[in-house]
């Protein structure tokens, strides 16, 4: 009787093992500072070219708030370059926003920063 005890246990031991070995693979959400050492600023626009982003990834906005914003916006948004209303807007000179699966798009609310290519278009997969 003790045997099918032990071999019990180790069935179970062996199969949660083999589950943490398999779930160890998993990908994890990454960081990624938006215009690297440049930061959040004129011409970042195409910053977001050649990278992969993954849906629950986060971007980091680094700028000066006494001179930029990052507001999240719609691709009519982007594309205009103007901030539907009721868009969320960020103010803190180190914003952390979550990307949802799709497009996320953001600019600097700042008259006439998105139009010197202070915007990006991210696609998070």
């Amino acid at each position: 009787m003790d045997q099918g005890r032990v071999s019990s246990t180790s069935i179970i031991l062996m199969s949660l093992l083999c589950m943490l070995v398999f779930h160890s693979n998993m990908s994890f959400a990454e960081e990624h500072i938006v215009g690297d050492g440049k930061g959040w600023s004129f011409g970042v626009q195409n910053w977001p070219a050649g990278k992969t982003f993954k849906a629950g990834d986060t971007l980091v906005f680094n700028y000066s708030p006494t001179s930029h914003n990052v507001v999240v916006v719609n691709k009519s948004g982007y594309d205009s370059c103007v901030a539907p209303k009721g868009s969320k807007v960020y103010t803190s000179g180190a914003d952390r926003i979550t990307l949802a699966k799709g497009g996320n798009y953001f600019l600097c609310g700042f008259p006439g920063h998105c139009n010197l290519g202070q915007k990006i278009a991210v696609n998070a997969n």
